[in-house]
């Protein structure tokens, strides 16, 4: 591992340019709701730094669009990062699984109301009340996370290319004691999704991958966005990830984490994706390509009878800033942050990637704070 010659890059000692594109709707339009591009390249400034090694934004809506990257491709060689490359998606993931899930009730293959003890017999203990699959859509399900691979990045980062099954996953899940009575609290949790996903294939007959690249992935057009499955690398151009590292005597060290079997992560967070695909993800689904109605109108209902929920059952999380209302999904895997944001007539919509060198961490990167701050403007 060359760390000095990481931290030198991470230092600034190597410069890096940062490509902007321009708005590219008309001076009125943009008057709207123009993205402010200034805001937005002063935000990517500076990267490598101590807390990112690229960044890649879009913004859009009715106001114009503008597009950017800065940082690098990789610690080693210091080139510029790739705008297009593709990177975990994390999260994220699960506005594709909700809205094949959504798409399966227009089928009439699943009823939002059915509990999933009927459609996947035997995956809960005794002690579970019905769990529906508007429970699973929304986070108020009451099931606990799943068994990983550790704790600590130590102890996952060891089992990185170890292959833990989605049924494992919920098998230790479905064995432990209900966190509270389905519908009466909302707790966003991986393992939600990781049973839409088992769901999914039951209906289907068919593996989750193949149903959400049809249900979801070709109405959108999001022709660089696939599933990895157990193969730990992320196909076609990529920019690394790196975890920041203190080793004794206080040194930090960049650790590659570029590659790494997210088989456990499933419908949950196993999408690898690009900018341009997320975008094109909101855009569809927003209006209504992906998820008709009466289904569509799921996406954007959030539990109004339980105390600080804002998960919708489309995966989405509501938030509001400047007294609009966005409807969001982050996503974080080591190495990689990402998220999708959109006001729900699609006014502004955001997608960023960050590689971030501590994407898992409960403090707020900076790097991101700025993106959000520049990008809502």
């Amino acid at each position: 591992m060359r760390d000095l010659r990481r931290r030198s890059i991470l230092a600034g000692a190597l410069a890096v340019p940062l490509t902007a594109g321009l708005p590219t709707s008309s001076a009125s339009a943009r008057s709207a709701f123009a993205p402010d591009g200034k805001a937005l390249r002063a935000a990517l400034a500076g990267l490598p730094d101590a807390n990112a090694t690229a960044a890649l934004v879009r913004v859009g809506g009715t106001g114009g669009s503008w597009r950017g990257s800065s940082g690098v491709h990789d610690l080693e060689s210091g080139r510029a990062a790739d705008p297009d490359a593709r990177f975990r998606a994390g999260s994220t993931t699960k506005v594709v699984t909700a809205a094949a899930v959504l798409r399966l009730v227009a089928e009439g293959l699943i009823d939002l109301n059915t509990p999933v003890q009927r459609c996947l017999p035997g995956i809960l203990g005794a002690r579970f009340r019905p769990v529906t699959v508007r429970h699973l859509l929304n986070h108020t399900s009451g099931i606990p996370a799943g068994d990983g691979l550790g704790t600590t990045f130590e102890e996952v980062y060891a089992h990185r290319f170890d292959t833990l099954t989605p049924q494992r996953v919920a098998a230790s899940a479905g064995a432990k004691e209900p966190e509270f009575c389905p519908g009466k609290q909302q707790h966003y949790l991986n393992i939600n999704y990781t049973f839409l996903g088992l769901l999914i294939e039951r209906v289907t007959g068919r593996p989750y991958a193949a149903e959400a690249a049809r249900l979801v992935l070709a109405p959108a057009r999001m022709r660089d966005t696939y599933f990895p499955g157990i193969d730990p690398r992320i196909l076609g151009p990529h920019n690394r990830g790196y975890q920041a590292v203190r080793r004794a005597g206080g040194t930090t060290e960049f650790v590659d984490v570029t590659e790494w079997n997210q088989a456990d992560r499933f419908a949950a967070g196993d999408m690898i994706s690009t900018t341009a695909d997320l975008e094109r993800l909101l855009t569809a689904l927003f209006r209504g390509r992906i998820v008709e109605r009466p289904q569509l109108k799921e996406v954007f209902s959030v539990p109004s009878d339980i105390t600080g929920a804002s998960y919708s059952a489309g995966g989405l999380q509501r938030f509001a800033s400047g007294g609009k209302v966005y409807w969001v999904k982050s996503g974080g895997r080591y190495g990689y942050n990402s998220a999708i944001a959109a006001t729900r007539d699609l006014s502004r919509t955001v997608v960023y990637s960050v590689n971030s060198t501590d994407a898992k961490s409960a403090d707020a990167n900076p790097v991101i704070g700025r993106i959000i701050t520049a990008a809502l403007k």
